[in-house]
This record gives C-alpha cells, sequence and structure tokens, in this order.
C-alpha cells in the first residue's frame, strides 16, 4: 500500500539516489555472514540475523564496532573490521540478489514521463564492494555515479554525498528524491532539502515510523508507480 504525505513532484523529477543494502538489494545473508566470520575468528559467539540487521545502516565500521560491543582498543577495531571487509569482499554475492522487481523498476524510473533522468546509489557501504556488487548483478549501467560510505569524510545522514549528486547532475533539491529503507535515508533527504521515498521491505522498516517519509512503499513495484506517476491526495 501506497502511504503518501507530501505527493511527489514527478514531472519535475530530474535525480533520484537510492540507498543501496535493504533497498535494490538483499544482501543480509552476505552480511550476517561476514561479520560471524568475524567474530569467530576473534572467538567470540556468533549473532542471530535478527540482531546483526539492526546494526545495518551506518556503514561498515559501526556495523563491526556494534558486532563486538563496542570494544575499547581502537587497534582491535580496526584489525576485526580489515577481516570483515576482506571475507565480505570475497563472499559479497553467494547470496545477495536485488528484490523481485527492482530491475523493472530501475528502467521505469530512469524513463519518468518519456524524459530520461538520471539515477545514482549513495550508500554508507564502502564504495569499492558497492560498485563491484552492482556490476555483478547486472545493475550498474542504470545509474551515472555510485558514492559509499568512505567517499567523502562524511557519512549519511550527512548531506554531502546528496548535494554533490546534485551537483553533478545539475539538479536542485526540488527536483531530486531520496529513496532508502531507514530513517537514516530519509534524514538525508531532510538534511539536503530533497523529497524522500521509504521503502517497508528492507532491513530498518521499523525506522521510517519514526522518520515518516514524503512516501511509503512496500514493493519495488508500488515504488516504481510513484517515481513514474503523480498520486493524487
Amino acid at each position: 500500500m501506497i502511504r503518501t504525505l507530501r505527493p511527489l513532484p514527478v514531472k519535475n523529477i530530474k535525480l533520484i539516489i537510492f540507498d543501496l543494502d535493504g533497498t535494490l538489494i538483499d544482501s543480509e545473508l552476505d552480511l550476517v555472514a561476514a561479520v560471524n566470520a568475524m567474530l569467530l575468528h576473534y572467538g567470540r559467539k556468533e549473532l542471530p540475523l535478527e540482531v546483526i540487521g539492526t546494526y545495518i545502516g551506518d556503514g561498515a565500521p559501526m556495523l563491526i564496532r556494534r558486532a563486538l560491543g563496542d570494544p575499547a582498543h581502537s587497534e582491535f577495531l580496526q584489525e576485526a573490521l580489515n577481516y570483515f571487509l576482506l571475507y565480505y569482499r570475497e563472499h559479497k554475492l553467494d547470496n545477495t540478489r536485488p528484490y523481485d522487481g527492482i530491475n523493472k523498476m530501475l528502467h521505469q524510473a530512469s524513463q519518468g514521463d518519456g524524459v530520461p533522468r538520471k539515477l545514482a546509489v549513495l550508500t554508507n557501504k564502502p564504495v569499492r564492494v558497492s560498485r563491484d556488487i552492482l556490476a555483478g548483478l547486472g545493475l550498474a549501467d542504470f545509474f551515472t555515479q555510485v558514492y559509499g560510505g568512505n567517499s567523502f569524510e562524511t557519512k549519511k545522514p550527512d548531506p554531502l554525498g546528496a548535494n554533490t549528486l546534485m551537483r553533478e547532475a545539475g539538479a536542485t533539491p526540488g527536483e531530486t528524491v531520496m529513496v532508502g529503507d531507514s530513517g537514516v535515508d530519509v534524514l538525508t533527504a531532510r538534511n539536503a532539502g530533497l523529497w524522500s521515498v521509504g521503502v517497508n521491505y528492507g532491513f530498518a522498516p521499523q525506522t521510517l515510523q519514526q522518520v515518516p517519509p514524503d512516501v511509503l512503499v512496500d514493493t519495488p513495484a508500488e515504488l516504481a508507480r510513484v517515481l513514474t506517476v503523480s498520486e493524487k491526495v
């Protein structure tokens, strides 16, 4: 079901910025496996998917910090992060797939009302592995740019990444929409003055209740609709 607080000015949208994990791809199993491989390597107990899932969304360093219970020693934290990243790079596509309907949604969203738009990805995941995943899943050609959590000195919800994408695309905040599965993405949109769409099928739908987006959808098919059809309220 589509829930609309503020209808998007669909005909005016020139740039759509997508989150990655939980929005375009279901990467949870591979992230959980990599976290647990790191924990076992350091003699820790594995954590259930439901717990690790709540740690995802603020970048790899924060994911590992949370999984380790906020360790005091920064050198150990960095070592554990490096182990996680090396493992994840090797296993990033073991189970990760686009959500059903994502390819069709991206094709429709890129066309709008027959006027080509620019699509981009802004994720807190490291940029190299993000680009590799998109390429491996055959999604890379949809996007004019992909930025990750280590592309700038700040991460979402700081607006730097979104502002950079707008500048590169020649789009204003009123012509740009941010699509994501968490409150971090909605806050990014707010901080940059963008429109926002939340997807309820991702990793952190509960955070979208705390930070409501302009439009909330339950499926990629509904996402395609709100990005291409003007909704009446």
